[in-house]
């Protein structure tokens, strides 16, 4: 979500496979570039795909013109890049996050194409529990301090009620000079 302070990033880590837990130490952020960074919801290796070609394709932009890619023109490029495939079965309900020369930024990107700008989305199978923590609390003027808690709290909660999420929880901070990994921690008892 977006802040007075920038963007809030929080993820969990657990990867399943149906019922399976595959794994619960899957970084679900995609560090695009310094100042970019993408959430990682639906098929895994959709979203690392597809992020990964966003940025390469970030880089070529910034080597072309000289100057950093907005954060509505990233997202929009990973939008019409997936959007080509839509009805083809990929899965993959992201965020793109950052900071360009208009401030902080925050869109909501999904494999049929979807592309919407916001101050606050949840993506994921726990996303519902999420935004009950996050629509009680947020509030755009908070402090720093507790952006970071709100994002982690939305996630420990989400993670306690949704079997498919778990594992520990990331929260990164996206500020002028770039995004910062302010740290994880167990959601276990």
């Amino acid at each position: 979500f977006k802040f007075q302070g920038g963007v809030i990033i929080a993820v969990d880590s657990r990867a399943t496979a149906g019922a399976y837990i595959a794994s619960q130490t899957v970084k679900k952020v995609i560090e695009i570039n310094p100042y970019l960074l993408g959430t990682m919801a639906g098929g895994a290796a959709d979203c690392s795909f597809w992020e990964r070609q966003l940025s390469k394709q970030c880089r070529l932009h910034e080597l072309r013109n000289k100057e950093r890619i907005s954060v509505a023109a990233a997202s929009k490029l990973l939008a019409n890049m997936v959007y080509s495939y839509k009805g083809m079965g990929l899965s993959m309900g992201t965020m793109i996050a950052g900071w360009d020369k208009t401030g902080p930024g925050l869109f909501y990107v999904d494999s049929d194409g979807t592309r919407l700008k916001g101050d606050l989305f949840s993506v994921g199978s726990g996303s519902t529990y999420a935004y009950g923590v996050l629509d009680t609390e947020y509030n755009y003027d908070m402090s720093v301090e507790d952006a970071r808690e709100l994002g982690r709290r939305a996630i420990f909660h989400a993670t306690h009620r949704d079997a498919y999420s778990g594992g520990t929880v990331s929260v990164y901070h996206v500020k002028e000079d770039g995004w910062e990994f302010v740290g994880g921690s167990d959601v276990g008892p």
